[in-house]
């Protein structure tokens, strides 16, 4: 098990980075994909047709959010934390994952930055 830290600066407000994240009409806007997600603690989500899911965990508008994400036959859980802080960029994030399972932690760091991240950025950038 690796945990995994970074931070993410994006050309938005910390408002519109939490919405995107958070609104399952947002999410695919960015994705590409329907997603499955609810700001209501205990619920669970989806994203990229499956690839992505788990239970959320608790929400901070604008500030926050801690999701557990699965992983096929894993006992501990995979905690997910996003903090959003604003820059003078826009929105600093910091992504903190807990409990990656050695065998899928490159697969999940590079979906961190290139897909996940990235496409948050290319969104907001074409805007």
């Amino acid at each position: 098990m690796k945990d995994f830290k970074k931070y993410y600066s994006i050309p938005a407000t910390p408002d519109e980075i939490y919405m995107a994240l958070t609104n399952p009409i947002t999410i695919e806007l960015w994705t590409g994909e329907v997603a499955e997600m609810s700001t209501e603690p205990g619920s669970e989500f989806s994203m990229w047709d499956g690839s992505i899911s788990g239970k959320n965990i608790e929400f901070e508008a604008g500030k926050k959010i801690v999701q557990q994400w699965y992983f096929d036959g894993q006992s501990d859980n995979s905690i997910v934390t996003i903090k959003l802080h604003e820059d003078k960029q826009g929105t600093s994030a910091e992504l903190r994952h807990t409990n990656i399972p050695d065998a899928d932690f490159d697969d999940i760091t590079d979906g961190w930055t290139n897909a996940y991240f990235g496409g948050l950025i290319d969104f907001f950038e074409g805007e």
